[in-house]
C-alpha cells in the first residue's frame, strides 16, 4: 500500500528546495522508489492528486515509467494532461513513453 502521507510530505519538502539544490535528486529518487512499487496504487494516487502535486511529480514521470513499464500508467498521465491542461504535461508524457519503451 502506498504511503500517501509520506509522498505528500516529500512533495512539500521538495517544493521548498531551490531547483539547483543537489538535494532535489534525493527527493526524486525517494519519490520514484515509492511510486514505482505498485503501479495500481500509483495510478489511484495520481488520479486524486492536486494540480500542484502533479506539477511537482511531473519531474519524475519518466523515472517512474522506466521502472513500472506500464501502458496503464501512461494512460493515467495522458488523463492528467487533460485534467490539468495548463501544466503542459505532453512533453513529460512523451519522454515517459520513450523511457518505457527502453
Amino acid at each position: 500500500m502506498l504511503d500517501t502521507s509520506l509522498v505528500k510530505s516529500l512533495i512539500i519538502d521538495r517544493s521548498i528546495l531551490h531547483m539547483n539544490d543537489p538535494k532535489v535528486y534525493e527527493y526524486w529518487e525517494r519519490l520514484t522508489e515509492l511510486l514505482s512499487r505498485n503501479v495500481e496504487d500509483t495510478i489511484h494516487y495520481l488520479n486524486n492528486c492536486s494540480e500542484e502535486e502533479i506539477y511537482w511529480l511531473s519531474e519524475i514521470f519518466e523515472d517512474i515509467s522506466a521502472k513500472v513499464n506500464s501502458q496503464k500508467y501512461i494512460e493515467c498521465l495522458k488523463n492528467l494532461d487533460k485534467k490539468y491542461s495548463n501544466l503542459n504535461l505532453s512533453m513529460d508524457i512523451k519522454v515517459a513513453e520513450e523511457w518505457m519503451e527502453g
